[in-house]
């Protein structure tokens, strides 16, 4: 809806005790910084005791802690050790432990070897298409591959083409992933040799691009981006009364590459395009490369298969991906859940020597310890946060805040989080629909989270003093979405001053969660 990412100022508000039921808690007392006793509750402390009285919370749970980003003394605390399903803010850790163990000029690749030398412009044997991770390789960078094969003197292979994704593990997809969230881009299968259709970098999809017939009744054209032989478009769309709904679906069957499109598009709609996921996107990325070789002048006489390059295998040809450090931006602005597992792996290579969940997982958690997060208290099981096996606390996210704020390569971390309230899609990123026009917009930089019956947001602000402050909301088991207070919390910390009376801020109206599912601000809608 378009109210939700908006929060109005309000003269005063009505304090609404006794409507919360008592899972949502009591503020935890907070202790003076110098002499350790409790001080009175403040403005600050009562205005968010106000929101969080909020209805929207009745029967649910939800943590809330303010700390001041330079001390790290606690402003405010309300079930701060309370574990809670995170949804994507799951992504605060991955990231940082990214950044740490990968290092910012990390860069993934992608190679083409050969055991046999080229005689006579012919490969006599097969040839080998290696990926080492990349989640950014595009037809385009197959396409600057297969480039370098045609310059390298090769017009005809007469083996075949081998993917080789051997760098991960064969686990496709993370612990406890929903198999009705299989066919959408948020959770593609992770694999070492992808393909990512956009600069989204979407890894592990492709795009149906569909256009109404001429006339009604007519099918729906459609159109894949990229080109590819893997999957299969079974179309029985058709062309509706101009004016009328647009009740296309896009939905790819479980298991296969089999792709349903169903519905209608109304007579004379512009193009409109969805994203849906590739079973076993090893064989996609090839399929794509080797169209790319044919259009190169080079000819593969056999065909494509799965397999692993011998170690004496002798590079042809490399494609390199951004820094780790430039990743970042599209990996935090679009919250970007395929990144975040291919991340996670990569670590495990990188640190434990296997490339899988576990391997990865533990490195993630190691940097965690080691920056003063207590993790005997969470959980984690992927990178993402798309899991529902994820537990962490308000306070281990402050945690992690307050402490990445002591690393060499904080300031680009930093940059890469989502500004409120600010437009611009690589810079607003899943918040540049909330917040605007507020204290909050062009000044709050936090990560979303969103999943069904989830929202969290935790992040930095600078109040009203310049004084610099760190929060993390995380609401789980809600019925009505609580997202507009969690706006009203960002927007009650960019306003509040030291030396003048905290304004009060009123939560927005809301709708249910289900229509707030369809809308933006959430962290899986591609069209926001």
């Amino acid at each position: 809806m378009s109210s939700r990412g908006l929060v109005a100022f309000a003269a005063a508000i009505a304090a609404t005790a006794g409507l919360v039921g008592q899972s949502a808690g009591a503020p935890t007392a907070v202790q003076g910084p110098a002499t350790g006793q409790q001080v009175a509750a403040t403005g600050l402390q009562q205005q968010l005791d106000t929101l969080l009285t909020d209805p929207r919370f009745q029967g649910s749970q939800v943590g809330l802690v303010v700390r001041d980003a330079t001390t790290g003394e606690t402003l405010y605390d309300r079930n701060g050790g309370t574990r809670l399903l995170p949804a994507s803010n799951t992504k605060l850790f991955t990231s940082a432990a990214a950044m740490e163990t990968l290092g910012t000029s990390f860069r993934f690749h992608t190679d083409v070897l050969a055991t046999v030398p080229v005689r006579g412009g012919k490969l006599r044997g097969d040839l080998y298409l290696k990926g080492f991770g990349d989640p950014t390789a595009l037809e385009s960078d197959y396409v600057a591959l297969a480039k370098q094969i045609a310059a390298a003197g090769i017009r005809r292979v007469d083996g075949n083409l081998i993917a080789d994704d051997t760098y991960f593990d064969q686990v496709r997809l993370g612990d406890t992933w929903a198999s009705d969230d299989e066919s959408f881009y948020y959770s593609a299968q992770i694999s070492a040799l992808t393909l990512a259709p956009d600069t989204d970098y979407d890894s592990g999809t492709a795009i149906v691009e569909s256009l109404p017939g001429a006339t009604v009744g007519a099918p729906v054209q459609l159109k894949m981006i990229p080109a590819n032989g893997i999957l299969k478009l079974v179309n029985t769309a058709t062309t509706g009364a101009a004016g009328s709904s647009n009740t296309l679906n896009v939905e790819r069957d479980h298991g296969t590459n089999i792709v349903r499109i169903t519905g209608s598009i109304p007579l004379g709609a512009s193009a409109g395009q969805d994203w849906v996921t590739v079973w076993e996107p090893t064989l996609y990325a090839a399929d794509v490369f080797r169209r790319a070789l044919t259009a190169q002048g080079v000819r593969v006489d056999g065909k494509i298969r799965a397999a692993a390059a011998p170690a004496t295998a002798r590079r042809l040809a490399r494609d390199e991906s951004m820094t780790v450090g430039e990743l970042m931006t599209p990996f935090m602005k679009l919250s970007n859940n395929m990144h975040a597992e291919t991340l996670t792996k990569a670590m495990g290579v990188v640190a434990k020597a296997s490339g899988s969940w576990p391997a990865g997982l533990e490195v993630t958690t190691e940097y965690a310890k080691s920056v003063g997060v207590p993790t005997d208290t969470i959980r984690l099981s992927d990178g993402s946060g798309l899991s529902r096996k994820v537990n962490v606390t308000a306070k281990s996210v402050s945690d992690l805040l307050i402490a990445t704020q002591k690393e060499p390569w904080f300031q680009q971390w930093y940059d890469a989080l989502p500004i409120a309230g600010n437009p611009d899609r690589f810079v607003g990123g899943t918040l540049r629909s909330r917040m605007r026009n507020t204290p909050a917009a062009n000044n709050l930089r936090g990560k979303t989270g969103s999943l069904t019956g989830v929202t969290a947001l935790s992040g930095y602000v600078s109040n009203k003093d310049g004084r610099k402050l760190v929060f993390s909301m995380i609401s789980n088991n809600y019925l009505t979405t609580p997202r507009p207070v969690e706006d009203a919390v960002g927007v009650t910390l960019a306003s509040w001053g030291e030396k003048a009376p905290v304004a009060a801020v009123k939560a927005a109206p809301s709708t249910s969660a289900q229509a707030e599912d369809a809308g933006c601000g959430n962290d899986w809608i591609k069209a926001c």
